[in-house]
């Protein structure tokens, strides 16, 4: 006869097998992951090592050809007009972007186009910036002729000096032989990272070079979340019969209705010049809590020489000062004299926080 197996021993059974394939289960979710993980961090190990490589470069004469190609975009006249196809093609339109937004006027001509018009676009006191890793580009070839039938200089990024674009380049900015991220050596990753990098390197040259300031910034970033932070103080306080403002002598009763009705948490102490010299605060009136608080005086009450900020400061600036001091509001003056107040809340709805 079959033997004969409990109902308890089945059902044990049957669990010990339900546990065992749910661990099964979760390390081969766990190597899933893993898998996953282990090829992006060796993707930025990689990229990594080639931007180390491009860093060694400048040691060995890449730091002159830089200076001089910045030295002959900043002396240009006209714009930088950026080319290149393929990922080339897209990093050199983020370049073009990049040069544009930090004060060196630039556009991209993409190559195909440029050989059906837009070769116009150029002229002679332009600079053009070729990007191409192989340097043997052939769509390049029509802007490459062009730049030297008509003098207009040309600054290379390659990997081969001495191809058709390295040679027929003024500065030939050459970049190293750097291994791929792509385990087929086939997509480029590292060589268009090196290349992102190096741009960044002129447009930044050339900014420090031409003096480019955050005001210069806020002209042409008016939009977004840079355009906010950009915004001076000015833009943002209260003035006017909104200030919170007492003089020396007047009672705390009177400070205390002043702080309560402009709603800044504080009032600002004006001299007989009109010039402020303290500031009371809650924490003010906490210390001097008392029976004998409404009797004294602003004078008496208020912390001297408070932190303040002048109208075309930059807000993004005030903020900092706001957050390093630990205090919430701030007086704007001009001379000494307050024209406005900054409050924290005024910062945040603007968008600079």
């Amino acid at each position: 006869m079959p033997k004969q197996v409990a109902p308890e021993a089945t059902s044990s059974a049957n669990q010990t097998a339900v546990a065992k394939a749910a661990k099964k289960a979760k390390r081969k979710a766990g190597k899933s992951k893993n898998a996953a993980l282990e090829p992006a961090l060796r993707t930025l190990d990689i990229e990594i090592d080639g931007l180390q490589l491009l860093r060694k470069e400048f040691k060995n004469g890449l730091a002159k050809r830089v200076n001089e190609a910045v030295q002959l975009l900043s002396s240009a006249k006209g714009r930088v007009i950026v080319s290149g196809i393929g990922k080339s093609g897209h990093i050199g339109q983020k370049l073009a972007a990049t040069l544009a937004s930090t004060g060196t006027p630039s556009f991209f001509v993409h190559p195909s186009e440029a050989s059906h018009g837009d070769l116009g676009m150029i002229t002679d006191a332009d600079v053009v910036l070729a990007i191409s890793w192989s340097g043997e580009t052939a769509e390049l070839a029509n802007i490459l002729n062009y730049s030297r039938r008509f003098a207009v200089p040309l600054i290379s990024i390659t990997s081969r000096e001495t191809s058709t674009l390295g040679k027929a380049s003024d500065v030939c900015l050459q970049l190293p032989r750097a291994q791929e991220a792509c385990p087929h050596g086939l997509a480029p990753t590292t060589s268009t990272t090196m290349t992102l990098a190096l741009g960044d390197c002129l447009a930044i040259s050339l900014l420090e070079a031409k003096g480019f300031s955050a005001m210069d910034f806020k002209a042409i970033h008016p939009g977004g979340s840079l355009g906010s932070q950009l915004k001076f103080v000015e833009d943002v306080m209260h003035a006017g019969d909104e200030l919170p403002l007492v003089t020396t002598k007047a009672d705390m009763s009177e400070a205390l209705v002043v702080m309560t009705q402009k709603a800044f948490g504080c009032a600002g102490v004006v001299d007989a010049k009109s010039k402020l010299i303290g500031i009371i605060t809650d924490g003010d009136l906490r210390r001097h809590m008392g029976s004998s608080l409404l009797s004294a005086t602003a004078a008496d009450i208020m912390t001297a020489a408070p932190k303040t900020v002048e109208p075309r400061m930059l807000a993004s600036a005030a903020l900092e000062l706001i957050n390093a001091s630990r205090i919430t509001a701030l007086f704007v003056v001009e001379k000494g004299r307050p024209v406005g107040i900054l409050h924290v809340h005024d910062l945040l709805r603007a968008g600079v926080a």
